[in-house]
């Protein structure tokens, strides 16, 4: 005989699964439970990026002021997807004294003012960031050993008026050549400014002077003096200098890495971007469309182009070839065309190649 009411045994069956006599498993590290949320890091210091070595990054710090120096840091976990580069802006946490043994993180990256990219070829998608935030690029090419290129000059051009940013053109070892015939290629163009030097002449106070207020990345064929004419801007630079290959002509890498220097003078002061010498400049991240922007005495005929004129050589009625048959182009216009003419068919030829289209 039960002495309980049915009220009593109800109870009894909520107490069976009561929430609070369930024991909980302790997080067995005593930490927090992972959670999405980001720190703001609203503390953060910003930083320009003057290099990279082996997963450490070299950030300047206070520029421009007593209490600039240079640290040591590394990327946070979130960024281990974002490309960093020489001349990103970042932000700053943690040490930044600057003091040996220290190491301070980077915890985002300032939006860009421009960003200078390259691929392997210009089939392949997948794009190399070069230097974030630089506004001049200062192309590097000899007169003679190795022998100056002008379609590698056009690709740096595209590359840089892609990017926003505005060309130089250097041509050293003029002592062994005369550059006359490869630089009439780029007469069309009055907005390039031009340097000459010889071996043992440079002209580094114009050089310099263009250098002035400005973020300037140099580029350049392996070989072309690249390294030399940086050493002589920036003695401090200590950056490896090589010679060129007798046999096969070509120049050897010696620049590894790229690197942000101080240009200084009494006058003002720059940044020097120096990068490592390369044999190609793919131009696969580059839209079609704004090739035609290099060649900018060639963009002003084709503005009388049919709409969505291909420019390629078996284009119809285009204003281009028209002008080039009339003879109005000259040697020199006719070399552009032809530069201009092989870019756009390397991406015609891509773009038919490419599933889907």
């Amino acid at each position: 005989m039960s002495w309980l009411s049915d009220d009593d045994e109800l109870d009894d069956d909520f107490d069976e699964y009561d929430e609070s006599s369930i024991r909980s498993r302790p997080n067995p590290k005593g930490n927090r439970p992972r959670t999405k949320r980001r720190p703001a890091h609203e503390d953060a210091q910003i930083g320009r990026v003057l290099g990279v070595d082996r997963g450490r990054y070299s950030v300047l710090m206070g520029e421009d002021t007593p209490e600039e120096r240079t640290i040591t840091a590394t990327r946070a976990r979130e960024l281990r997807r974002t490309p960093i580069v020489t001349g990103d802006r970042a932000r700053v946490v943690g040490d930044t004294s600057g003091d040996e043994g220290t190491l301070a993180r980077m915890v985002g990256i300032v939006e860009r003012t421009s960003l200078l990219r390259r691929s392997a070829d210009d089939t392949d998608q997948v794009e190399r960031v070069i230097v974030a935030n630089a506004d001049q690029m200062l192309v590097v090419v000899a007169a003679a050993d190795p022998e100056p290129r002008a379609r590698l000059v056009d690709r740096y051009l595209v590359a840089a008026l892609d990017a926003g940013i505005r060309p130089l053109l250097v041509v050293t070892k003029t002592d062994l050549a005369d550059p006359f015939e490869f630089l009439k290629h780029f007469d069309g163009l009055d907005d390039l400014r031009v340097f000459t030097s010889a071996t043992d002449s440079m002209p580094l106070d114009e050089i310099g002077a263009a250098l002035i207020g400005h973020s300037t990345v140099f580029v350049g064929h392996s070989g072309v003096g690249k390294s030399t004419l940086v050493n002589a801007l920036v003695p401090s630079a200590g950056r490896a200098t090589g010679h060129v290959n007798q046999v096969t002509g070509r120049g050897r890498h010696t620049s590894s890495s790229t690197v942000s220097l101080r240009y200084r003078t009494p006058e003002g002061s720059g940044w020097v971007i120096d990068t490592p010498g390369v044999r190609s400049f793919g131009l696969g991240h580059v839209e079609p469309q704004n090739i035609l922007a290099a060649f900018t005495e060639l963009a002003l005929i084709a503005e009388n182009c049919p709409r969505g004129c291909t420019h390629l050589a078996d284009a119809p009625d285009c204003a281009l070839i028209e002008a080039a048959e009339r003879g109005e182009l000259g040697d020199t216009g006719r070399a552009r065309l032809d530069s201009l003419q092989r870019l756009l068919q390397t991406f015609a030829d891509k773009a038919e190649q490419t599933p889907g289209r």
